[in-house]
């Protein structure tokens, strides 16, 4: 068994058997908070970081690994809005719920949560910012096809940074609105062509295409790692600290599509970015990293490829979700409290909890 793969499977085997319950309130809280969601990410996907990247993983930096049980509250497998609802407001839901609880009754997401005490707050994603996990962040709608009544739920959210696609869903509304005048009344600066290279002092509403950002077959370049290092730089100036959800949401379309080479190329894209984050984490010393995902897509595997045990083949059971576990990655203050096997929704907990007030 190759060491790093090793590395990981022991992490795994050790974390079994610590609950996040049982572990002691870390002594330092962080000041800001950076939650990655590989979108449709299980071990798997993982550990083709490992076969297929030219660059050593970045998974291999962390030291706390937990698991995340990930069914919603009417089925074992759950959907991206359920999932990220979990995440966001700590309650099981039914799929393609975004922010309200099984009677469809708003709840309070973390977002709305510490905007209360002045922590500034960003959403990075590949796919449609109105998507169903950025969505869960700021949304409160039954149903996660209501794009439109999500996108005006974003121009009046606590949101201070965003960046992704969906601009249709702002100006080629079926209700003839448009929603960009509104974004700039309410101190945004808006970008529809290209990645700002700058922060900026007002808040800033990037939407750089109709829908979902490009693939990474179709040269999108760059733009999670730089989108996300921009949105740290920008919220890092408030005092109060940040939280910064960013999602790598298309590996998830890799599974949906049984395309390997899709997923692979999403995946290492997101591992890139993880580490920009990390190498960010190390220089300021005062910020939790959590990686995770809402669940697994596809049912992938990395399987002999004819029976060759030194080629490994990407092969898929299934075009949609599945039950597996998924793990849950975490480095910085308070990492400790994500080791073992918990509900998704314990996520939500931990982040409320370190963003009490000491």
């Amino acid at each position: 068994m190759p060491s790093s793969l090793f590395k990981i499977l022991s992490c795994f085997i050790i974390c079994l058997f610590v609950s996040p319950s049982s572990i002691s309130q870390a002594q330092k809280k962080p000041k800001n908070i950076i939650l990655l969601i590989g979108d449709g990410m299980g071990l798997s996907e993982i550990s083709s970081s490992l076969y297929f990247n030219e660059k050593p993983s970045n998974f291999l930096r962390f030291n706390t690994v937990g698991l995340s049980m990930t069914s919603s509250s009417k089925e074992l497998i759950t959907d991206s809005a359920a999932g990220a609802t979990a995440f966001a407001s700590g309650i099981k839901t039914y799929n393609g719920a975004v922010g309200v609880d099984e009677n469809m009754q708003a709840v309070e997401t973390i977002v709305e949560y510490i905007s209360k005490k002045g922590i500034a707050t960003g959403l990075v994603a590949t796919s449609s910012i109105v998507h169903a996990t950025p969505a869960a962040f700021y949304a409160h709608q039954e149903s996660r096809r209501m794009y439109e009544e999500i996108a005006a739920e974003l121009v009046t959210s606590d949101i201070d940074f965003f960046a992704g696609g969906g601009l249709q869903f702002f100006t080629h509304r079926e209700d003839g609105q448009n929603l960009l005048p509104q974004l700039e009344k309410n101190n945004f600066v808006v970008h529809t062509d290209v990645l700002p290279k700058k922060i900026s002092e007002k808040k800033q509403a990037i939407l750089l295409a109709p829908d979902g950002m490009p693939k990474m077959s179709e040269n999108r370049g760059n733009f999670l790692t730089n989108a996300t290092m921009l949105a740290i730089g920008q919220l890092s100036k408030n005092k109060e600290g940040f939280f910064l959800m960013v999602e790598g949401s298309q590996i998830d379309w890799g599974g949906h599509a049984n395309d390997a080479d899709y997923l692979i190329n999403e995946l290492i894209d997101f591992d890139k970015t993880i580490g920009a984050v990390l190498d960010f984490a190390e220089r300021n010393g005062e910020t939790l990293v959590i990686v995770t995902a809402d669940h697994e897509t596809g049912g992938f595997s990395l399987s002999a490829e004819e029976g060759n045990y030194n080629k490994i083949l990407g092969s898929f059971s299934t075009n949609g979700h599945t039950a597996t576990m998924v793990p849950v990655f975490a480095q910085g203050p308070s990492e400790e409290l994500f080791g073992g096997i918990y509900q998704n929704t314990n996520i939500f907990t931990l982040l409320k909890q370190l963003s009490e007030k000491k």
